[in-house]
């Protein structure tokens, strides 16, 4: 009998979807961290964002004290074993590691991150004493990975912490918008409930603060607020034809596959508009879930995509087609999604434009939007004080995280348009020492 094509239960998405950072065995840890050349004022160090002490690790990992590697990570990065497996390691520290400058393969640091952060997690180990309280407490707005290194700050130093999460489930986009072949919801899940022992600080879910009555309710009652709020919805390409049925959001479409499988088949062509790692994500997932043909759609060159290299290379080896220099006009069909109209595009002096007459039309069951996130602007607009850019994003000191209302704070993508894990986790643990700092001096 034919293999179903249905994505239906859990563990079939689990097995269409194998790690590609799968965890390292003991034998695997050992021989790759006796690779390290454990250099001084090592690159790869400095090319994290959260400055772990990578050299460091690796030696203690060698040296077969897993505890220790795992205290390392830790104590730079509170989500160290998430950010091992979802981080793009081959631009950040593997892409700084001395070996590709000659061109011997990076050294695996992502998974050595992992294989000592799992260890620790799945061995209960505990790591931090937080201290008695200080009698303040810290509202946090999302349970992302921005939150999460904010409450652990801000714990460790003995502040209450309540986290309000707008959804039943916690760590952002790490469990709802990465894609499932580079880290699994027990994962995520069990890293973020390892942190809620450690530390103590609390998660109320289903709580969406939105409304200025919720919001001044919580500047009421705390000494002061971190808005780690992220991103909202997939943005409207604003072409006619988007409202059809079967034209969904990346970030909604990844999302749906993580938590709650869809139970129909995936179509049989699927056109994904976007040339990012979102697009990459959600082109590659189509491909494995049993889409015969998947096509990228980017408007502009291929060598002008802001996705990652290995990213495309990834969709690729799943059978992903990539189609560059087209602009879509029309999604085509009557109820639902038919197909794509699309226009042929070129750059004259250094501008896209569209090419008259060029226009074709491409069949499909399926359009899959990654052209970006609307920035959740009606939320901040209710704080005062709060300053945002001419795109959306909230300004804040990028030393303190502090907005321009003194008792607020914010990081992670409402701060950075979207960024990387690594980067919410560095934002909300800089906006923890902030609200240090200026709790402290402000006598509150």
């Amino acid at each position: 009998m034919a293999e179903s094509k249905n994505p239906n239960p859990m563990q079939d998405i689990e097995r269409r979807f194998p790690q590609i950072k799968p965890l390292m065995n003991n034998s695997e840890a050992y021989y790759e961290s006796s690779r390290c050349l454990f250099c001084y004022n090592a690159p790869c160090m400095l090319a994290c964002p959260t400055s772990i002490d990578i050299p460091l690790f690796i030696r203690q990992i060698n040296n077969g004290n897993l505890t220790g590697a795992a205290k390392t990570i830790y104590q730079s990065n509170y989500l160290g074993n998430t950010c091992g497996k979802v981080c793009p390691t081959e631009v950040l520290c593997e892409g700084a590691c001395v070996f590709t400058k000659v061109n011997i393969k990076a050294l695996e640091i992502g998974r050595l991150q992992n294989f000592a952060t799992d260890n620790a997690i799945t061995t209960h180990q505990k790591f931090f004493e937080t201290p008695e309280s200080n009698g303040k407490s810290v509202a946090v707005i999302g349970a992302g990975p921005a939150g999460i290194s904010c409450a652990c700050e801000l714990r460790s130093a003995g502040y209450t912490v309540d986290i309000y999460e707008a959804k039943n489930n916690p760590s952002g986009l790490a469990l709802h918008g990465v894609a499932p072949y580079k880290i699994t919801n027990r994962e995520a899940l069990m890293e973020v409930e390892f942190l809620r022992e450690q530390f103590g600080f609390n998660i109320f879910y289903n709580k969406r603060i939105v409304t200025k009555e919720e919001l001044d309710a919580l500047d009421a009652r705390y000494d002061a607020v971190f808005l780690g709020i992220g991103l909202g919805n997939s943005a409207e390409i604003k072409i006619k034809g988007e409202e059809k049925l079967n034209c969904v959001g990346a970030t909604e479409f990844i999302e749906q596959i993580k938590t709650c499988p869809v139970e129909k088949p995936m179509a049989k062509k699927v056109i994904v508009l976007g040339g990012g790692n979102t697009a990459m994500d959600a082109a590659s997932e189509s491909a494995r879930l049993g889409a015969e043909k998947v096509i990228v759609a980017y408007r502009r060159a291929k060598s002008e995509m802001k996705a990652y290299y290995f990213e495309y290379d990834l969709a690729q080896v799943t059978g992903v087609e990539g189609l560059f220099n087209v602009a879509p006009i029309e999604i085509m069909g009557k109820n639902e999604v038919a197909g794509v109209k699309f226009i042929r595009t070129e750059t004259v002096d250094g501008k896209l434009r569209n090419i008259p007459g060029s226009e074709f039309v491409l069949e499909c069951g399926l359009v899959i939007k990654a052209t970006g996130q609307l920035k959740q602007t009606s939320v901040i607009a209710k704080v005062k004080g709060i300053d945002m850019d001419e795109i959306g994003r909230i300004s804040v000191n990028l030393e303190t995280g502090q907005t321009g209302n003194p008792k607020y704070f914010a990081g992670g993508d409402a701060v950075n348009g979207g960024a990387e894990v690594v980067n919410a986790t560095a934002a909300g643990k800089l906006a923890g020492k902030g609200i240090q700092e200026f709790l402290s001096k402000s006598g509150q």
